[in-house]
């Protein structure tokens, strides 16, 4: 059923198999660095397209967990080379995978042709861009794939972290970003205050974001987005070692555990599409549905900051009706939804970037 296949490839939730811990930041008598602190830095050829615009480093810094602890990110900081402004926008990326080969600032394969044209739009208005992989992408432990307020820290320590390469870029900042990254950014947004501390949000941009988590976990067994549930459970694993994907998960879908290991995003949708059967019993317990929701849906806490919400109406990835409901439900700070007429998935960021970098250009000069 189309509606089905739709709402199945929209969970681009998703965790890593890797379930060894996270390195800790901090040893016995040497505290944690503080979010932001660059621990790494080295120089980064950008592929055609970029590489006119800006200069970048490839970096690792200094985030913290779900739960407060120290972890490491990896990222980019790309400076423009011309009409610099010293302002931050953060690109968050689309879903790439969930192994350490699937980390954008590392692998160009997985530097989507959609996220080369956002972050171009972003360098010609002369904003400094950071754009961070989100932890356990190209660093030790497992990807907590959507889980929203890892992304949403990993995102605001991005920006620390180009300050500290940078001692002209000013405190204010803001968000771009799509499918996985637009959820991330709302979450960013939410956390916004309470954790960014210094800086000073002016707003953020969600292209086609992840939502509605109980709608999809009943849709995708049985997809074709089968391999996005399989990468959200191992996610899930990832905040809550509680949860056993083995308890829930067929041994055909385990059976296919090393591709999450070793493939980016077109590889684990291959290997987990029918007529391989996913789930034991064809659906997930309530108990980890609803837990999965709590750590995935954006809209559970109020925005920060303003908010602009892209999407586009022939979206087979994230369907235009649950963005409807997510609008419906983001509270706080004013909200801009736009919907863009017969755009898919990539097209929608393709499609909108002059009206990102304009509706940015204004929260800036607000």
């Amino acid at each position: 059923m189309l509606i089905n296949r739709i709402l199945a490839a929209t969970l681009l939730g998703g965790v890593i198999l890797n379930t060894a811990a996270p390195q800790a930041l901090a040893t016995a008598g040497n505290p944690s660095p503080e979010p932001g602190a660059v621990l790494s830095s080295q120089p980064r050829e950008l592929p055609a397209g970029l590489k006119q615009l800006a200069r970048a480093k490839q970096i690792k810094y200094a985030t913290t967990d779900v739960r407060g602890n120290g972890t490491f990110a990896s990222g980019m900081v790309l400076t423009p080379l011309r009409n610099k402004k010293n302002k931050t926008v953060v690109w968050a990326h689309g879903t790439t995978g969930i192994a350490d080969k699937c980390a954008p600032s590392a692998n160009d394969d997985v530097f989507w042709p959609e996220a080369r044209v956002a972050i171009s739009s972003l360098l010609e208005r002369g904003w400094t861009v950071a754009a961070p992989d989100y932890p356990g992408l190209g660093t030790p432990g497992p990807h907590p794939y959507l889980i929203g307020n890892s992304e949403g820290r990993s995102i605001i320590d991005s920006v620390r972290a180009a300050r500290n390469l940078d001692d002209d870029l000013s405190r204010q900042y803001a968000v771009d970003g799509h499918s996985q990254g637009g959820q991330g950014t709302l979450f960013a947004n939410q956390l916004a205050g309470a954790y960014d501390k210094e800086l000073q949000l002016r707003g953020t941009v969600s292209i086609a974001p992840t939502s509605q988590t109980r709608v999809l976990a009943e849709a995708i067994p049985n997809t074709a987005g089968q391999g996005f549930m399989a990468m959200a459970l191992y996610g899930l694993n990832a905040v809550e070692p509680s949860f056993k994907p083995e308890a829930v998960l067929t041994k055909a879908a385990l059976d296919k555990g090393d591709v999450l290991k070793k493939g980016c995003l077109n590889e684990v949708l291959a290997a987990y599409a029918p007529p391989l059967k996913l789930l034991k019993n064809d659906k997930l317990p309530e108990a980890w549905v609803a837990k999965l929701a709590e750590y995935v849906d954006p809209a559970q806490t109020p925005l920060a900051a303003p908010a602009f919400v892209v999407q586009g109406t022939d979206d087979e990835i994230v369907p235009v009706a649950l963005t409807d409901i997510l609008v419906e439900q983001l509270k706080g700070a004013k909200v801009r939804y736009d919907k863009l007429p017969g755009r898919d998935h990539d097209q929608a960021v393709v499609d909108s970037t002059n009206r990102v970098a304009a509706w940015l250009d204004q929260r800036f000069e607000d």
